[in-house]
C-alpha cells in the first residue's frame, strides 16, 4: 500500500527542493555577478510564472496521455534544468541586454524547471486516481508534511553544499543526483494509474486559456462547489504570495537576522510547517471534518498576521508565528483534498491544474508588489492582508448558504 505513494512523495519532495534549495545561495549568485537585486526576483518569479503555464498544460496532459508518461518527461525537463545551470555558471561573463550571459542562461534553466515543476498537478491527479474519498484527506496531508520537510532541508542542504571547496557547483551536483534518483523511482515504481478507457480524448490547446484562469474553468465547467474553492484558494494564493516576497524582509528588519539566524529560523518554520500538515491536519480533519477545518485554518491566518505585528521580543513572537503557520498548514493539504473529491475523475488532471495554475499565478505576480508595497509602509502590510483570509471566508459562507449540504458531505 505505501509503494504505491512512494513516486508521488519523491516528486512532491524534488518539487519543493527545486524551490528551497537555491534559496540561500541564488542571492549570491546574482550578486556574484554584479546584478541588481532585481534579478534575484526575477528568476524566482520566472519559475512560478511559467509553473503557472506548465501546471494546466501537464495536467490535461496527463488526461489524454496518461500520468506516468507525462511524468517522466516533465522530471526529466526538471533534470535538464539542472544541467543547464550547472554550464552556465561556467560561461564567461559576456554582457548581453544589460545582463551577462551566465544570469541569461540561468534564466532559461529556471523557466525550463518552473514549466516542468507543473507537474504537481499531474502528481495531484495520481493521487487522486489511487485514493478512496476517505484516504485523499490524510494523504495530501502527508504530501503537506513532505512539502515542509523539502523546506526544512532544502535551504539548509543548499547552505551545506555550497559551503564545499566546489562552491555552488556543490549545490547544483546534489540537485541533479536528487533528480536522477526520481526518474528511477517514477520509471521502476509508478503504475499507470489513468487507463485509457477513463482518458479524454485529444483536444487542441489553447495558449490563451494557459494566461487567462477565467477562461480555464469555463471550458472545463467545474460543478459550483469548486467553483467556490477555487475563489477562495485565489485569495489564500494571493495571501501566500504577500507572504512569501516580504516575511525575509520583515524578519530581518524586526529581530537584525543575520544570514546563519535567518536559515536557522527557516529551519524551525519547516519543522512546524511538516509536523502540522502530517499530523495535525488529520486530527482537525478526523475531529471537525475537513470544509470546517479549511474555515478554522483562514481564521487562524488572520488572527496570526495581526499578532505578529505586536512584539518585536523573539519568544512573543514565536506563538504568535505559531498560530499563523498553524493556519497555513492546516490550509494548504484541505484545499487539494476538497478539489479533488468534488471534481469530475475524467478532468481531475485538467481541475488540480487549475487549482495549481491559481496558485502559481499569485507566486508569480505578488511576491514583487508585496515587496514593494513593504518597502513603503513596512508591518502595517499585515494587517491590510488580513482582509485577503476575511474574503476567502466570505466566500466561503456564501458557497455554505447555497451550497452546504454538498461542501458539508466531505468529512472525517
Amino acid at each position: 500500500m505505501l509503494k504505491k505513494f512512494i513516486p508521488a512523495y519523491a516528486l512532491t519532495f524534488v518539487n519543493v527542493l527545486g524551490f528551497s534549495l537555491l534559496m540561500p545561495i541564488l542571492p549570491f549568485v546574482v550578486e556574484s555577478y554584479g546584478a541588481p537585486k532585481w534579478v534575484f526576483g526575477l528568476l524566482i518569479t520566472l519559475y512560478s510564472a511559467f509553473q503557472f503555464v506548465g501546471a494546466p498544460l501537464l495536467g490535461a496532459m496527463s488526461d489524454v496521455k496518461g500520468r506516468k508518461p507525462v511524468l517522466l518527461i516533465s522530471q526529466g525537463g526538471t533534470l535538464l534544468s539542472w544541467i543547464i545551470f550547472v554550464l552556465a555558471i561556467h560561461l564567461p561573463n559576456y554582457s548581453f541586454l544589460g545582463m551577462v550571459l551566465p544570469l541569461w542562461v540561468i534564466a532559461f534553466s529556471r523557466i525550463l524547471d518552473g514549466v516542468t515543476g507543473g507537474n504537481s498537478s499531474v502528481t495531484n491527479a495520481y493521487i487522486s486516481d489511487i485514493t478512496t474519498q476517505k484516504e485523499k484527506t490524510y494523504i495530501f496531508g502527508y504530501l503537506g508534511g513532505i512539502t515542509g520537510i523539502g523546506m526544512i532541508i532544502g535551504p539548509g542542504l543548499g547552505g551545506i553544499t555550497a559551503a564545499t571547496s566546489l562552491g555552488y557547483l556543490g549545490t547544483l551536483i546534489t540537485s541533479i543526483i536528487i533528480s536522477v534518483f526520481t526518474l528511477m523511482i517514477i520509471f521502476k515504481w509508478l503504475k499507470e494509474s489513468h487507463p485509457k478507457e477513463a482518458r479524454s480524448k485529444q483536444s487542441k490547446i489553447d495558449i490563451l486559456e494557459l494566461i487567462y484562469i477565467p477562461k480555464r474553468i469555463k471550458r472545463v465547467n467545474p460543478s459550483p462547489i469548486i467553483r467556490v474553492l477555487f475563489t477562495m484558494k485565489f485569495f489564500f494564493s494571493s495571501m501566500m504570495g504577500f507572504y512569501i516576497g516580504t516575511m525575509a524582509l520583515f524578519l530581518v528588519d524586526l529581530f537584525e537576522f543575520n544570514v546563519k539566524e535567518l536559515g536557522f529560523f527557516m529551519f524551525v518554520v519547516g519543522l512546524f510547517l511538516a509536523f502540522n500538515q502530517a499530523f495535525l491536519s488529520k486530527k482537525f480533519v478526523n475531529k471537525i471534518g475537513a470544509f470546517r477545518t479549511l474555515i478554522l485554518g483562514l481564521i487562524f491566518c488572520a488572527i496570526g498576521f495581526f499578532l505578529i505585528t505586536l512584539t518585536n521580543n523573539l519568544w512573543l513572537y514565536i506563538p504568535c508565528y505559531y498560530l499563523l503557520n498553524l493556519g497555513l498548514s492546516l490550509c494548504f493539504p484541505i484545499f487539494n483534498s476538497l478539489i479533488s473529491v468534488n471534481s469530475n475523475p475524467n478532468k481531475q488532471g485538467e481541475i488540480m491544474g487549475i487549482s495549481e495554475g491559481i496558485n502559481s499565478f499569485c507566486m508569480a505576480c505578488f511576491p514583487v508588489i508585496a515587496a514593494l508595497i513593504y518597502a513603503k509602509i513596512g508591518s502595517d502590510l499585515y494587517r491590510y492582508l488580513i482582509m485577503m483570509p476575511l474574503m476567502a471566508l466570505l466566500f466561503a459562507f456564501i458557497g455554505v448558504k447555497k451550497y452546504g449540504k454538498s461542501i458539508f458531505q466531505i468529512q472525517k
